[in-house]
């Protein structure tokens, strides 16, 4: 396993990948220090082309990442992770249309708990799901995160629910 930082508009990120591919975009919150396991090893130029792609999205660039994936969970939460790719740039879901994407209509709560398990922000986009209401519900990197990334891919939200963050 190997890891590197990069500096983005939403703060600091840590990037973690092996060879199958990245397994981790992990997002600074509340000055919490990151676990760097003693098995990890500094990156040199393997996460380069994870770099280019971030910038290139937040520069309005990219729409759509071609990157190796390798998230590491249950098989429920790789479907999950699956149907999160799915959502268009600049589009919004909610669980409950998750739930139904992987065929698990009455898995509503288990979908949200997926979601907030994804270990790779950004790339898989659980920044996108928001609730039936058109709220924007829980976001591991904080609701001013998400509403910055929506505002970024120029989701279609009531613009007092992008004000009030």
């Amino acid at each position: 396993m190997f890891y590197r930082y990069h500096d983005s508009p939403i703060g600091r990120l840590l990037l973690v990948a092996d060879a199958t591919g990245l397994q981790k975009l992990l997002m600074a919150i509340d000055d919490k220090p990151w676990h760097i396991s003693e098995h990890w090893h500094s990156a040199t130029n393997e996460l380069d082309e994870v770099c280019r792609q971030l910038d290139e999205y937040f520069a309005g660039r990219r729409q759509r990442f071609e990157l190796p994936l390798a998230p590491q969970g249950t098989a429920f939460q790789q479907a999950v992770w699956q149907a999160l790719q799915t959502i268009p740039f600049g589009r919004t879901s909610c669980y409950s249309a998750l739930a139904a994407e992987i065929a698990r209509p009455k898995a509503v709560r288990a979908v949200g708990a997926a979601n907030g398990a994804n270990p790779i922000a950004i790339i898989i986009p659980c920044h996108r799901v928001i609730g039936r209401d058109g709220s924007l519900t829980g976001y591991a990197g904080g609701l001013p995160r998400k509403a910055l990334l929506l505002k970024l891919e120029g989701a279609q939200l009531p613009e007092q629910r992008l004000l009030s963050i």
